[in-house]
């Protein structure tokens, strides 16, 4: 898949309701006219297994001008290793649960493309979870350049993580992002 198709077979079906989430997510953003209210949800897909939602964050939920990917990621990163066992049951592999394990299994469905800059200096949403090793990110809505000139996916997509432009929920997860913002 291209880093600009979109889906539009039986996968929309597999993504919808973990991209909803990640609606339901942004809904819980605080809005503020410098920023964009995005959500993001991180789901395990085991071998064998139904799909796990790990975490869930949105923008500004932690303190410090947090952004949606990188709330969810601390989330499940500061998860020890008997509660990762306890969400990954029965756990697949031998050894103790590790969540670098783990994280090469998820995907990351987040309602807007992973900023790649921060005005705030901040680390990027793309390096983190270029960091994590995720397996592939499902974007509802590119970025507007409303703040600067977003370039997530590619540099997702450069770093090996597959990345999948979600087709039919757009003009929500744009709404969303932008809901405090004068039109």
């Amino acid at each position: 898949m291209t880093l600009t198709s979109k889906l539009q077979t039986s996968e929309e079906h597999e993504h919808d309701p973990f991209l909803r989430q990640a609606l339901e997510q942004a809904a819980f953003c605080e809005p503020v006219p410098t920023a964009f209210c995005v959500g993001c949800v991180l789901v395990a897909r085991l071998p064998d297994s139904e799909p796990i939602v790990l975490s869930k964050g949105f923008s500004r939920e932690l303190t410090g001008n947090t952004h949606a990917e990188a709330n969810a990621l601390a989330k499940v990163e500061s998860l020890s290793s008997p509660q990762l066992q306890s969400l990954v049951s029965p756990w697949p592999w031998e050894a103790v649960p590790v969540i670098e394990d783990l994280l090469r299994l998820v995907d990351a469905y987040t309602t807007l493309e992973p900023c790649s800059v921060r005005t705030s200096g901040l680390p990027a949403c793309a390096d983190a979870l270029i960091r994590a090793r995720i397996r592939r990110c499902i974007i509802g809505v590119r970025e507007p350049d409303d703040f600067v000139k977003c370039e997530g996916a590619l540099k997702m997509k450069d770093a090996g993580i597959e990345v999948i432009w979600y087709g039919g929920l757009e003009q929500e997860c744009l709404d969303a992002a932008r809901r405090s913002h004068p039109i």
